[in-house]
């Protein structure tokens, strides 16, 4: 999977050396995570900064994340967050969550991270069920893609007012402008950007950072 969106190699190293502030436990577990299977499915460093600058930008004390992985941003997350801040963490796979779990230990914010190794969706429906309805302040979603638009809609409902949700892979190596590739990921992707745009319950932008991320500001 492309990492950052016609970005000539020289550029990125030159941003990453004039930018980038990757503490060691960071570095680590990114660098444990090159080295496995699905590595691909890994944000790169510079995109971790950027998400947790926008989570202290907006004071975000409640963050969701939805794909978690071996926990590479949700521990960018954690370290950005005040001392009373929470995350919980969906994700279906207790193989790759439990080197999660061993480096946030390993950071002191294994207190601040909820871990729900559950279908996403069932945990979406559960917190609105527990009136936890427009009580988030930042969501990131980076799970599969063909329920993108399922967790988007819970993910509306989860967050306040004003409040952020990210989401990536939203130009999934440019395949959302090739009509050739009609593949489930590839159309659920597409779909979804079209639905996007013309929803006036948001404000978005897209970026091409990384594999392209798409912010949305819900309205009041």
């Amino acid at each position: 999977m492309l990492k950052n969106w016609q970005i000539p190699e020289g550029i990125r190293d030159y941003i990453l050396t004039i930018s980038l502030h990757e503490s060691d436990i960071l570095r680590q577990i990114r660098e444990e995570t090159v080295k496995l299977p699905y590595a691909s499915m890994q944000i790169p460093a510079e995109q971790g900064q950027f998400m947790a600058f926008l989570a202290q930008l907006i004071n975000a004390k409640k963050i969701l994340e939805i794909g978690v992985f071996t926990g590479y941003s949700a521990l960018w997350f954690a370290l950005a967050l005040p001392p009373e801040g929470r995350i919980i963490a969906c994700d279906i796979s207790e193989e790759w969550t439990n080197i999660a779990q061993r480096y946030w230990q390993q950071a002191g914010v294994a207190n601040k991270i909820d871990l729900r190794v559950a279908p996403a969706l069932q945990t979406l429906d559960a917190l609105l069920s527990n009136s936890e309805a427009g009580t988030f302040d930042l969501i990131f979603l980076d799970a599969d893609k063909e329920n993108y638009f399922n967790y988007y809609e819970r993910s509306l409902q989860l967050i306040r007012a004003g409040g952020l949700i990210i989401i990536d892979n939203v130009l999934w190596s440019g395949k959302v402008i090739d009509e050739e590739f009609q593949d489930t990921e590839t159309v659920a992707l597409r779909l979804l950007n079209e639905k996007l745009y013309k929803d006036e319950r948001i404000d978005i932008t897209v970026l091409a950072i990384a594999d392209g991320l798409t912010l949305i500001r819900k309205r009041s």
